[in-house]
C-alpha cells in the first residue's frame, strides 16, 4: 500500500485518498437495496409462473427459496466484480512511474473486485449444493452427501459449476496475491470465463438448438454483467476519479455500447428459442419477456443521452460527477429489476419444451437440430443452419475492418486492397464453414467433419493472416496518454511478450499445428467435440488459433516476435506438408473406427461402411492440406523476393548517401588483408 501510493502521481488521486472509505450516501444505500429487491422481484415472478407449484420432485422450501437468492447474489456480486476489474484493466487512469504497476485508483479497484469476488464465490458454492438438492433431492436427506458428489463430479451440469467456482477462486486469489496490470487483466480474463459455464446450467443446456441457447445464454451474461458492473463500478470510484471521471465514463459508454447490443442480439435469439409465437408473450412466461424488452429499451435510451448530454456536462463540469450519478443509479434500479425477472425466468418453465430429444428422434437430440438430408456436392455448398456465434463473429471482425480501413483512407493514409479481400474472404469462410454446409454435416460423417476440420485450419487462417488486422489496429487506434491501457496498448504488450515470441519459435508453432492433428483424433479429444457443445467449440477455437499462428510465423505482415530467414520458412512448410501426408495415409490406412461410439448413437453401425467413410476423410486431409500449403509457398518465395529487392534498394539509397563507403570500406580491408599476405610471404 505504501509503495502503490508513493508512486501515484495524479493530482485528483491525491485529493481523493481523503475521502472516508466508510462514507455510505444516498447512492449507496439505493445500491444496497437493488440486491434484496432483485430477490424479491425473483421470487414474485416464479410464483406469478407457477415454477413453485410446476415441479415434479420437491427439494424442500430451502432449496425452492434459497436457490433464486443465491443466484441473485451470484450475479450481483459477478457483475460488481467484473465491473471492477474491467474498467481497472481498460479504463481507469494509471501511473507511469513504475512499469507494470496499478495506479491508486486501479488498485482501489481491484482490492474492491477481491472483496466482490468472495461474495461471489461464496454465493457460487451455496448455488452449488442448492442445484443438486434441486436435481437429487432435499439437503437434509440422508443420501445427499453421497448424491451431491455424484452430481459435482460425474454430472455435466455440477462439473461445469465446478469450473466456474475455480475460476472465480483463481481470480480473487490472483487479485490478493499481486498489483501488477497484466495480473489484474488474467484476473479480469478469469472472472469473465467463469461466466461461460453458467450457460450450460440453464434451459439451453438441454433444448433444441442447444448449441446456439448456449452460445447466445454466455454472450448475454457477458454483456449484462459487463454493462451493469461497469456502471456499478463508475458509481463507487466517482469521488476517486475526480477529474478523469469524463474521460473513463467516455470510455464506459463504448463499451456499454457494445455490451447492449450482445444483449438485445442474444436476448433475442434466447426468447426465440423459448417462444413458439408471438402469442406465448402474453402468457406468464411471455409477460417477464416484455418486461425485460421494455426495461432493455429503457436502457438504451438512457446510454444515448448519456453520450449527448451526460458526458458532454461531465467535460464542462468534471467537478460535478452528481451530473452522471443520478442518471446511472436509476439505470442501476433498472438492471436490478431486469436481473430479477431473469431469475425467475431462469427458474421457470418456457412456453417450447426443453427436452433434449423431442418426439424420439435420437439423432436430432444428439445434433441440436434436425438430422440433415444425404450429403451430395449440391447440399454441401448449399445447406444452411446458422450458428450464430461464429456468424456473428465473422460479421462484426468484417465490419470493424473496413470501418478501420475507410478512417485511415478518410484521413489520408493508404491501405492495399488485398489485404481488404483477404481478411473479408477469411471472415465469410468462417462463417461458411461453420454454418454451411460444412456446418450442418460436421459431426454427421467423419468425412464431412474433416472438410469442416480443414476449412479451420487450412483454409481460413491463412486468410486472415494476409489481411494483416495487428497492423491495421494499430495504425487506427489511439495511444493512450494517462498511463492507462487501452485496446492499443494491450495488443503491443501481447504482440511483444515473451509468451508469443515463444509460439512464434518455427519448431514450436509447428508442433502445435501438426501436433494438434494426432493429439485430436488420436485421442478422447475427437469424441468430446462430437458429444459436447463445449468440446466443439474447442475444437473449433483451437484450430483456428494454431492455423494463425502457424501461417502468421510463415507469410504474416503483422509486427511481432523475430520472423525465422525465409529458407526456414519453407523447410517448414515442406516438413509440414510431408506431415499432412503422413496424417492422411495413417487415417487411410487405420483399421480401426474414430469415435465409434458417436456414429453408433447416430445409428451408423456398419463398420465396413464407417471405415470407407473415413478413408475418404483421410484422403481429404491429404489432398485439402496441399492445395494451401503450395499457395503458402508461392506467397513465402514472393515475400522473399520482395524482401531482397527492399534490401537492394535500402543498400542503393544508403550508397548514394555516403558515396558507397561500406563497398570502399570493404575493398580497403581486402587492400590491407593482401598487403598483409605479401609481406608474410616476403618474410
Amino acid at each position: 500500500m505504501t509503495q502503490q501510493t508513493d508512486v501515484d502521481t495524479t493530482q485528483n488521486e491525491v485529493t481523493t485518498r481523503t475521502v472516508s472509505l466508510a462514507h455510505i450516501g444516498w447512492i449507496e444505500i439505493v445500491l444496497l437495496l437493488c440486491v434484496p429487491g432483485s430477490v424479491a422481484l425473483a421470487l414474485a415472478g416464479m410464483v406469478y409462473t407457477g415454477a413453485f407449484t410446476n415441479i415434479l420432485m420437491d427439494p424442500g422450501v430451502l432449496t425452492t427459496r434459497g436457490l433464486p437468492i443465491a443466484r441473485v447474489v451470484h450475479d450481483a456480486s459477478a457483475a460488481v466484480t467484473i465491473g471492477l476489474l474491467v474498467l481497472a484493466s481498460v479504463a481507469l487512469p494509471g501511473q507511469k512511474k513504475v512499469p507494470g504497476v496499478v495506479s491508486y485508483t486501479q488498485w482501489t479497484a481491484a482490492r474492491w473486485a477481491a472483496r466482490s469476488a468472495a461474495v461471489w464465490a461464496a454465493a457460487a458454492i451455496v448455488g452449488l449444493f442448492l442445484t443438486a438438492s434441486n436435481a437429487m433431492g432435499p439437503v437434509s436427506s440422508s443420501v445427499f452427501t453421497t448424491q451431491f458428489v455424484f452430481f459435482a463430479t460425474e454430472l455435466e451440469l455440477g462439473q461445469s459449476l465446478l469450473v466456474s467456482i475455480a475460476c472465480i477462486l483463481i481470480a480473487f486469489v490472483t487479485l490478493l496475491l499481486t498489483k501488477n496490470v497484466s495480473w489484474v487483466a488474467f484476473a479480469t480474463v478469469m472472472s469473465i470465463l467463469s461466466l461461460l459455464p453458467l450457460s450450460l446450467s440453464g434451459h439451453a443446456a438441454g433444448s433444441d438448438e442447444h448449441a446456439n441457447a448456449v452460445n447466445s445464454l454466455a454472450i448475454h451474461l457477458i454483456g449484462v454483467t459487463v454493462w451493469a458492473g461497469g456502471l456499478t463500478a463508475l458509481i463507487l470510484l466517482r469521488r476517486r476519479l475526480g477529474s478523469s471521471l469524463p474521460v473513463v465514463v467516455a470510455r464506459y459508454s463504448v463499451l456499454a455500447g457494445w455490451a447492449f447490443v450482445a444483449v438485445a442480439a442474444s436476448g433475442t435469439i434466447n426468447a426465440m428459442l423459448r417462444l413458439s409465437s408471438p402469442a406465448d408473450l402474453l402468457g406468464g412466461y411471455g409477460l417477464l419477456i416484455l418486461i425485460k424488452i421494455v426495461i432493455l429499451v429503457l436502457l438504451g435510451l438512457a446510454g444515448i443521452w448519456h453520450r449527448r448530454r451526460v458526458i458532454p456536462q461531465l467535460v464542462r463540469h468534471p467537478d460535478r460527477p452528481a451530473l452522471f450519478a443520478r442518471l446511472a443509479v436509476a439505470e442501476i434500479v433498472l438492471m436490478a429489476v431486469a436481473m430479477g425477472v431473469s431469475v425467475a425466468l431462469s427458474r421457470s418453465a418456457p412456453p417450447v419444451s426443453q427436452a433434449p430429444v423431442e418426439s424420439g428422434d435420437t439423432r436430432r437430440g444428439l445434433l441440436g437440430f434436425p438430422f440433415p438430408e444425404p450429403v451430395d456436392t449440391w447440399r454441401m455448398l448449399t445447406s444452411v443452419h446458422v450458428d450464430w456465434l461464429f456468424l456473428s463473429a465473422g460479421v462484426v471482425l468484417a465490419a470493424l475492418y473496413i470501418a478501420a480501413v475507410v478512417r485511415l483512407r478518410r484521413r489520408g493514409d493508404a491501405w492495399p486492397v488485398m489485404r481488404t479481400v483477404s481478411w473479408v474472404a477469411g471472415c465469410v469462410g468462417l462463417i461458411y464453414t461453420t454454418s454451411g454446409g460444412p456446418g450442418v454435416y460436421g459431426a454427421v460423417h467423419f468425412s464431412t467433419h474433416m472438410i469442416q476440420h480443414m476449412g479451420l485450419m487450412m483454409f481460413v487462417p491463412p486468410l486472415l493472416v494476409l489481411g494483416g488486422p495487428i497492423l491495421l489496429a494499430l495504425r487506427v487506434l489511439p495511444k493512450r496518454h494517462d498511463g492507462s491501457r487501452g485496446p492499443r496498448e494491450w495488443i503491443l504488450i501481447m504482440v511483444h511478450s515473451r509468451y508469443l515470441k515463444v509460439l512464434s519459435y518455427p519448431a514450436v508453432a509447428g508442433v502445435i499445428f501438426a501436433g494438434s492433428l494426432v493429439a485430436f483424433y488420436y485421442t478422447d479429444w475427437f469424441q468430446y467435440s462430437l458429444q459436447t457443445h463445449q468440446g466443439h467449440i474447442l475444437m473449433c477455437l483451437h484450430f483456428l488459433a494454431s492455423g494463425y499462428l502457424f501461417f502468421w510465423v510463415l507469410i504474416g505482415v503483422d509486427p511481432g516476435p523475430g520472423r525465422p530467414s525465409y529458407p526456414l520458412r519453407l523447410i517448414l512448410l515442406l516438413a509440414t506438408l510431408a506431415f499432412h501426408a503422413f496424417f492422411g495415409l495413417a487415417i487411410m490406412s487405420a483399421t480401426n473406427v474414430l469415435a465409434i461410439d458417436w456414429w453408433h448413437a447416430l445409428g451408423y453401425t456398419d463398420t465396413a461402411a464407417l471405415l470407407a467413410d473415413q478413408q475418404v476423410g483421410g484422403a481429404i486431409a491429404w489432398g485439402a492440406g496441399e492445395l494451401p500449403v503450395v499457395l503458402v509457398a508461392l506467397m513465402v518465395v514472393r515475400q522473399w523476393v520482395a524482401s531482397d529487392e527492399r534490401t537492394a534498394k535500402r543498400t542503393d539509397r544508403t550508397a548514394d548517401r555516403d558515396g558507397d563507403a561500406e563497398l570502399r570500406a570493404y575493398n580497403e580491408r581486402l587492400l590491407k588483408i593482401g598487403d598483409r599476405d605479401r609481406r608474410s610471404g616476403d618474410a
